[in-house]
């Protein structure tokens, strides 16, 4: 996927304030649009994460690749770039990420 390719958001409000996970292995920054939709744009570096939902969330990855697993389930899922997959309220998932990073949008559903 090229920069050309990448999602584009505007009229948005960022947050410059960082949201820092698992010592800097994760990272977001916060955007908000008109509408009161909130997204936030990341990366994940390589390694095992879980992380809890407490809004249905749909996760888009942008670039690389990663392997989920959604709570309560064993299969695992893999997923690149131009793919995603919905995680639901109250719940969570596991996401590996091998060598390279994975970039991402999660877009926080009503």
């Amino acid at each position: 996927m090229s920069a050309s390719d990448s999602p584009q958001f505007p009229n948005v409000t960022a947050v410059a304030k960082a949201n820092v996970y698992f010592d800097g292995r994760v990272v977001s920054h916060t955007i908000l649009s008109a509408d009161g939709s909130k997204r936030t744009l990341g990366l994940i570096f390589p390694g095992r994460y879980h992380f809890g939902t407490e809004a249905a969330e749909q996760m888009d990855i942008v670039a690389g690749r990663c392997e989920v697993t959604l709570d309560g389930e064993e299969a695992v899922s893999v997923y690149e770039a131009g793919s995603g997959f919905r995680v639901p309220a109250h719940s969570g998932f596991t996401i590996v990420v091998g060598e390279e990073r994975c970039e991402y949008v999660c877009s926080f559903l009503s």
